[in-house]
């Protein structure tokens, strides 16, 4: 997959190949065709957060189709989202 991953705060943010993820139990791999970015992420961005945990890939606002199924979680258990970017 690729991503826009924040190293250092104040930094262009570089364009990587990572490698997709496996779907854990609960989890819904996604293809996403848009992901926005939050004033909070910019504000990551920019150095207006102290002591950011770095790296970053900023933008958790997504538009995307479940690429496969995880297993089932047992009752009652939370669910997740991982996002793959194309």
């Amino acid at each position: 997959m690729r991503a826009l991953i924040l190293t250092e705060v104040g930094q262009p943010l570089p364009l990587v190949e990572r490698p997709i993820p496996e779907p854990g139990p609960g989890e819904v791999p996604l293809r996403v065709s848009a992901c926005g970015v939050c004033r909070t992420d910019l504000n990551i961005v920019d150095g207006e957060v102290p002591d950011p945990k770095l790296p970053l890939i900023p933008g958790h606002q997504i538009v995307g189709r479940v690429e496969a199924l995880g297993v089932e979680p047992p009752e009652g258990q939370r669910r997740l989202w991982m996002a793959a970017i194309s």
